[in-house]
């Protein structure tokens, strides 16, 4: 199961949130310094603690797929049982949200706008992908559980409270 995990990791999120940020740097001669103003190192503060927060909630929600959904991130070896423990509970897709996080970090740490806008286009592509793709598909396939979850959990805003699915009658 990791060594599935561990491939699924390396292909996407590994490339989406390193790879790619690596050879923006490459390309656009981005270095890695300190700002100049308060200003400037409060953004670069700002950007590490969206960091730690992004990391925060893509490990959490792969930890969560691993072991209540049985599967992995990837499209080819989803989940074979909806996740809504954890930070699924706050918002229905943590993990995208945590890359998103780490993405605008990366651009606020490095200070450079090809990282900043692509930051924006991932966001953008998601918003739209993410209920015109993943969430009919999602709904196929978990039916009724799926669409309750999404009449109580928002896809990008986290809630201020837990969801509470409720129990299962036997």
């Amino acid at each position: 199961m990791w060594l599935r995990h561990l491939a699924a990791i390396a292909l996407l999120p590994f490339s989406v949130a390193v790879l790619v940020p690596l050879w923006l740097v490459r390309r656009n001669g981005v270095v890695l310094a300190l700002g100049d103003s308060a200003a400037v190192v409060a953004a670069q503060v700002v950007g590490v603690a969206l960091l730690a927060l992004g990391l925060t909630l893509f490990v959490a929600s792969l930890r969560r797929f691993a072991s209540e959904g049985h599967g992995t991130l990837a499209p080819w070896d989803p989940p074979r049982e909806l996740v809504v423990a954890g930070p699924y509970r706050y918002v229905r897709n943590p993990m995208i949200s945590g890359v998103v996080l780490t993405l605008f970090a990366e651009a606020l740490v490095l200070l450079s706008l090809p990282h900043l806008a692509r930051a924006a286009a991932f966001l953008t592509l998601n918003a739209i992908y993410l209920p015109i793709a993943e969430e009919p598909q999602l709904a196929r396939r978990f039916g009724a559980a799926y669409r309750e979850y999404c009449a109580n959990v928002p896809r990008v805003i986290p809630r201020a409270t837990p969801w509470t699915p409720p129990r299962a009658s036997h």
